[in-house]
């Protein structure tokens, strides 16, 4: 099983980009830097999907779809439900995020 033998190697090392499928930060005082920097280094490792969590503003920026080292779609959610694109099946409600 693919998963198995992912789970062994990342004990030796962090996972590569293309292993990553969805990102997710969870913010506070590291927002400025979550929203730049890490956002362009994530796109520049074309990292498909990027979420970060805003604690204190209560909203989950989205970032979908790298492209020359930034994202093309942006959304900002308080409330509702999305999908990862990776994973669609998967349906998480945002207030789990922010409550």
């Amino acid at each position: 099983m693919r998963c198995g033998s992912l789970v062994g190697e990342y004990l030796e090392h962090h996972p590569y980009p293309e292993n990553i499928f969805w990102l997710i930060e969870f913010s506070n005082t590291s927002l400025a830097k979550d929203l730049t920097a890490k956002r362009n280094a994530y796109a520049s490792a074309n990292i498909q999907e990027y979420w970060v969590v805003d604690l204190k503003r209560r909203q989950l920026n989205v970032f979908r779809n790298p492209v020359d080292g930034d994202y093309r779609l942006e959304r900002s959610l308080t409330d509702g439900e999305i999908s990862p694109l990776a994973f669609p099946d998967i349906v998480v409600a945002v207030s789990r995020f922010l409550d």
